[in-house]
């Protein structure tokens, strides 16, 4: 079958109305939940083979965001699915009012390569739960991880219900020239508004989740321990192939000798070696060698080795950077942390108002009004206070960026949302009603509606 012919079937299955049944949708989310379970070895396996992903990390950044959004929504989905009762105003009386999330029909999700079962299935488990039929498109980048997610769901769930279609840049416009009632795209801002042109074509309603340069802000009055350790972490996961990771760290100058001194004695502890367990390879040749290019020799504080027939480089801290080098030109997706020191907090904030929103922000700090400033001066997709990343698993806040970083969110209820409309219904008697709307009009009639209205 070719993916128009798949699209025309999930059309046609959607109106038979079998998606909008609660049971319906649990009976397939516990189906693929106990899929993944039984599995694991075969999903651990296929993504080693991509970029050495361990067990470890493949449990905690992907298949347990996967199982928890399916447990969210078995244990949420009759509440978020139940007509909300609202208020209804004067005029509209005698009557009551309510919202009915309904499913918005056929979606794709185009998934992204550095989280490539999260951020394929986790947004396709969200348009499920909320009643729609499915086509992902995992990316062809991460070739083996994309084969296993295919052949799970493709040999093991109805194609007119959810269905895996492989392939690259080709069929991924092959899919875009059709017309879906929604669109959910991971992956990089320059692609992303490839997407949005295609789907106004059809005027498809578009979730976009992109990147951008995170910064990390330490100032003089932060526990910098704490800081240097998560950063660490934060930054080097995935072997900083993270779109929310902290892309470069501005530092109060009065503290960055010591903050450096502990950002080397973590990444020392940490182990992130190249046959080590804690740490991942770079996807491929192309990745690798962009990374590379962007580290300057001259400005190493630590690290800089590389292997390229392993994909291997390791954590790279560079100083004495400024915002004309080419490592501040782009996101940087890979292990290298430029740290610039600054002398001013509000003078920093205000600078960074002058760049593209980020997906994600962080301050490292005890002070209450650098935390507030923060919160109120910085727009951004969503960050932490003296933390790096985690507010990402956390399912009751709304993941997604903000202008070039993205549009639309998900996760938890906000996922259940994104891939719902929200149909307002007033449901009046018949009776009881005035005649003031009705013609023909008066000026006391006028009166009349002036004090409803």
């Amino acid at each position: 079958m070719n993916i128009q012919e798949i699209l025309f079937r999930q059309k046609d299955f959607f109106k038979t109305q079998k998606t909008k049944n609660l049971k319906f949708r649990k009976m397939y989310l516990e189906k693929l939940r106990d899929l993944i379970i039984e599995n694991q070895s075969l999903l651990n396996e296929a993504i080693y083979k991509d970029f050495g992903k361990s067990e470890f990390d493949t449990f905690t950044t992907e298949i347990s965001f996967i199982l928890n959004d399916i447990r969210y929504y078995l244990n949420h989905l009759k509440a978020l699915a139940k007509p909300k009762k609202v208020r209804t105003n004067l005029a509209s009386q005698i009557g009551k009012s309510k919202i009915y999330p309904e499913p918005l029909g056929c979606v794709l999700v185009i998934g992204a390569w550095n989280y490539p079962y999260q951020l394929s299935l986790s947004p396709m488990i969200a348009a499920l739960a909320a009643g729609n039929c499915c086509i992902v498109k995992p990316s062809e980048i991460a070739e083996n991880t994309m084969k296993i997610i295919s052949k799970l769901i493709n040999e093991n769930f109805p194609p007119e219900y959810m269905y895996v279609f492989e392939g690259g840049i080709d069929e991924t416009t092959e899919l875009l020239q059709l017309r879906f009632d929604k669109i959910f795209f991971t992956g990089s801002t320059k692609v992303g508004k490839i997407v949005y042109q295609a789907a106004a074509q059809n005027l498809t309603p578009v979730t976009l989740e992109l990147g951008g340069k995170s910064p990390a802000i330490v100032t003089k009055d932060a526990n910098l321990d704490i800081a240097a350790k998560r950063i660490v972490w934060g930054k080097f996961l995935n072997a900083g192939q993270t779109c929310v990771a902290p892309d470069y760290i501005l530092v109060e100058e009065s503290v960055q000798e010591q903050f450096l001194e502990t950002l080397r004695k973590y990444i020392r502890e940490f182990k992130y070696e190249p046959d080590s367990k804690n740490y991942t390879r770079i996807i491929n040749q192309k990745n690798f060698q962009r990374l590379i290019k962007l580290i300057d020799k001259n400005k190493i504080y630590f690290g800089g080795n590389f292997d390229q027939e392993q994909l291997y480089i390791e954590p790279t801290v560079l100083t004495r950077v400024n915002w004309d080098n080419d490592v501040m030109q782009e996101e940087i997706f890979g292990p290298i942390l430029p740290v610039i020191s600054f002398s001013g907090f509000n003078h920093t904030l205000n600078s960074l108002l002058e760049l593209e929103k980020p997906l994600s922000a962080y301050l490292f700090t005890n002070n209450s009004e650098e935390k507030e400033a923060f919160i109120q001066k910085l727009s951004f997709g969503g960050g932490c206070i003296n933390d790096v990343v985690m507010h990402l698993g956390n399912e009751n806040l709304p993941f997604g960026g903000i202008g070039n970083s993205g549009t639309g969110n998900y996760h938890g209820k906000f996922g259940f949302e994104t891939f719902s409309h929200q149909k307002p219904v007033l449901e009046k008697t018949t009776w009881g009603e005035p005649n003031v709307k009705y013609p023909p009009y008066s000026e006391k009639k006028l009166n009349w509606i002036k004090r409803f209205l």
